[in-house]
């Protein structure tokens, strides 16, 4: 979904998690490092301490619990903040699940991309080609635009998610939180809205395009977009923890609840149950910061794609309404190139109602950070100072 962080004062709680969790969390772990935490070393205890403070700085502007998780190459740093659930000041989960968002994206756009190494598909086909009659009406024309374009967000298709009634205000999102969604249905509402522009010629952010490619991943392979991320990148990877609920609105243990403000000033509404169907491969996965490394990790080293798809992968744009949260922010085929001062990081943002993830890889594939807030606010002072102060802590853990 759209790029939203949210933020609360809430009741603190801190802590480096201890050296027994770390290694717990490694023993679920594929390669050289698994099964045992190696001894701390200055530059652990360094980022440990830079995790930590940071987390700590985003709960004290109002986040109301965070977590984070650094892997540099098979070692974990891991730190929380904050609580899980404002009414029983329970602690943030070391390692909980959460809605990744349109970090989904990302492993859509991988599964799209191995298609295309195999000869299925091209990334320059018309849409029309594989889902003729789809992106047809008010001016859409699938003959015009590509499955590169879909990928990219230069497709100019309306983002179907400008019209969800949950997302409007707090008796909205309650009254349908748990309405059911098709990728078909959403996007039929985008094809109900012109073009934002002749696609090709400029960028914007739209799920509408992630929609597509979920229903193209089905149509060229027979199997839903879910079945396919399980199969081609979940099980080889070992992702134990990360999966599609489909109508399922709640979230496994051990989880924090996510917290959304609706307008400025307003009251915080609990948002952890809700169907992600609304959203499905434009931003419906659950995950954890564990999980998720591992992902970002393994796409770095070149394990998901062949050299030619990955270059595929990294070949980016600019990406205009990202200029807001940083200069030079370009975005590829289901990633964000994110400059920094030690040159820059692939990675992907995400959110739900309520949850916010920042994902990041370092350009050698050593050096995976996750990020995870569980609020959203609408207050626009409070949000940007988060924003901000998420993105300079990325820079720290990704530079190190």
């Amino acid at each position: 979904m759209s790029v939203v962080f949210a933020v609360r004062k809430a009741v603190r709680w801190r802590g480096v998690v201890t050296a027994a969790t770390v290694a717990a969390v490694l023993a679920t772990t594929v390669g050289p490092a698994a099964g045992s935490a190696a001894p701390p070393t200055p530059d652990h205890v360094s980022t440990a301490t830079v995790l930590q403070e940071g987390l700590d700085e985003l709960h004290d502007l109002g986040v109301s619990g965070t977590q984070g998780l650094v892997r540099d190459g098979g070692q974990l740093t891991v730190a929380r903040s904050g609580v899980a659930d404002l009414d029983t000041g329970a602690p943030m989960p070391v390692d909980g699940y959460f809605r990744i968002g349109s970090t989904t994206k990302t492993f859509v756009s991988v599964v799209v991309l191995q298609l295309v190494g195999e000869g299925r598909i091209r990334l320059d086909d018309p849409i029309e080609r594989w889902l003729p009659g789809v992106v047809a009406g008010t001016g859409n024309d699938g003959r015009h635009v590509s499955v590169r374009q879909l990928l990219q967000h230069t497709s100019g298709l309306y983002d179907a998610t400008g019209d969800l009634a949950a997302l409007r205000s707090a008796d909205e999102f309650l009254a349908h939180r748990f309405d059911h969604y098709t990728e078909a249905q959403q996007v039929a509402t985008a094809m109900r809205h012109a073009p934002l522009f002749v696609a090709g010629t400029a960028w914007s952010y739209s799920n509408t395009n992630y929609l597509l490619a979920g229903m193209l991943v089905e149509r060229v392979t027979g199997h839903r977009w879910d079945t396919e991320v399980r199969s081609r990148i979940l099980l080889p990877l070992r992702l134990t923890h990360t999966f599609y609920p489909g109508d399922q609105p709640t979230l496994p243990q051990p989880h924090a609840n996510g917290y959304r403000q609706f307008e400025p000033g307003g009251p915080l509404v609990d948002t952890t149950v809700f169907n992600p169907t609304v959203t499905a491969s434009a931003g419906g996965l659950v995950s954890t910061p564990t999980d998720l490394s591992r992902f970002w990790q393994a796409l770095g080293h070149g394990q998901l794609l062949r050299p030619a798809q990955l270059a595929e992968l990294r070949r980016t744009v600019l990406a205009d309404g990202f200029q807001g949260i940083r200069p030079g922010i370009r975005y590829g085929l289901g990633v964000m190139w994110i400059p920094n001062r030690c040159g820059g990081s692939w990675a992907h943002v995400g959110s739900m109602p309520g949850m916010s993830t920042l994902a990041a890889v370092s350009p050698d594939g050593r050096r995976s950070t996750v990020l995870y807030l569980a609020t959203e606010l609408a207050d626009p002072g409070p949000a940007v100072a988060v924003i901000q102060r998420q993105m300079t802590l990325l820079d720290d853990l990704i530079c190190g």
